[in-house]
């Protein structure tokens, strides 16, 4: 075999490994990273904003893992799971929580609500395989539908949270009015070389993290991934398949609810209505672009993809803004980005499974 033969094999078992979305990501963030610094932009401002985003989204991501494990693909009704923990967080403000108490009152709350929520999700899935992804778009569209109607008909009394005149909750509530405002992004948190570093933010992800890698590692773990590899030899072994589909997927809704309250305390406000509905497909895409497939996912996929994914929409925007002045290309950028990766992974999903 020849040099050239041989080099050419290499670099597509290279590609083929590390997965051409992340290598094209990760290709782009570089350029995108130079091009920051010929602009002469705010580095460290602009590295500070990338660990940001990177921890308040990280959580959501991460839900995609034990749904896609358990073979019932991506978990495209994340918005399931978000309505969960915001349905937690107007709670807890109703009922006087502040500061620690409403973060810590959320979280408990959704653990419950979203749990019991994940469980009859799980079922759903179970009666309609094979078209798990189509079912759990529209079960997400469904229930930010329904909660809309939710918003305006139930009926809170907290004035930090309804309008100034009628019934009904405002679109968007401020955190920082019951002290909840980065709470957890300030705990320990600390500024080298300019930038600012949220280490609770970084803490609470990496420990939902580690969670999760080592769950996958258990008898329940192995037997949710056995499931999702090969059903019918799963089956033969004994494994009930869909008990470990819905305990995966209680798990991934619960991520869901706990994501956004990481999410909401680091944005410093909590978006109700329509703000939920779209929340899945950047989950979704970053976690493709960590190299994860639509049947195979791993905690380091949700790490990579996460950095890749916000760091490149962090970097790119202000890049853009700035080269082609008076023209806001960021949400285009994003939209291309996203959807064109969870496109190409779903085109994808063949191979994934059998590989």
């Amino acid at each position: 075999m020849s040099e050239k033969a041989l080099g050419r094999m290499r670099f597509d078992a290279f590609v083929k490994k590390i997965g051409l979305p992340t290598l094209i990501i990760a290709a782009f963030f570089i350029v995108v990273l130079i091009a920051a610094v010929i602009l002469d932009m705010p580095m460290p401002t602009l590295i500070g904003d990338m660990l940001k985003r990177f921890g308040m989204n990280g959580l959501l991501v991460l839900a995609m893992v034990p749904s896609i494990q358990s073979g019932t693909g991506p978990n495209f009704a994340l918005p399931v799971g978000i309505i969960c923990g915001l349905f937690s967080i107007v709670c807890g403000i109703e009922f006087g929580f502040t500061g620690w108490n409403l973060i810590l009152f959320a979280a408990g709350m959704s653990l419950v609500l979203a749990a019991l929520v994940g469980l009859l999700y799980g079922k759903l899935l179970n009666a309609v395989k094979g078209a798990e992804m189509t079912i759990a778009t529209y079960t997400g569209f469904s229930i930010v539908a329904l909660m809309e109607l939710g918003w305006l008909m139930i009926p809170f009394k907290s004035k930090k949270m309804g309008w100034m005149m009628g019934s009904g909750l405002r679109e968007t509530i401020q955190l920082d009015g019951v002290e909840a405002e980065e709470i957890i992004n300030n705990f320990l948190s600390f500024e080298v070389f300019g930038i600012k570093v949220p280490t609770g933010l970084l803490l609470v992800l990496f420990a939902f993290s580690v969670m999760i890698w080592l769950f996958f590692r258990t008898k329940t773990g192995i037997a949710i991934s056995a499931g999702g590899i090969n059903p019918n030899f799963a089956k033969a072994s004994g494994i009930n398949i869909d008990r470990n589909r819905i305990v995966a997927n209680v798990i991934s809704t619960v991520l869901g609810a706990f994501g956004i309250i990481l999410y909401s305390q680091s944005f410093g406000y909590a978006q109700l209505y329509a703000a939920p509905l779209n929340m899945a497909f950047p989950a979704v895409a970053a976690v493709l672009i960590g190299g994860a497939t639509a049947a195979r996912a791993k905690v380091s996929n949700v790490i990579i993809g996460t950095l890749l994914f916000q760091g490149l929409l962090t970097t790119s925007m202000p890049v853009a803004n700035q080269l082609f002045a008076g023209t806001d290309l960021s949400e285009i950028m994003r939209m291309v980005i996203q959807n064109g990766i969870i496109l190409y992974a779903l085109t994808q999903v063949k191979g994934g499974a059998e590989a």
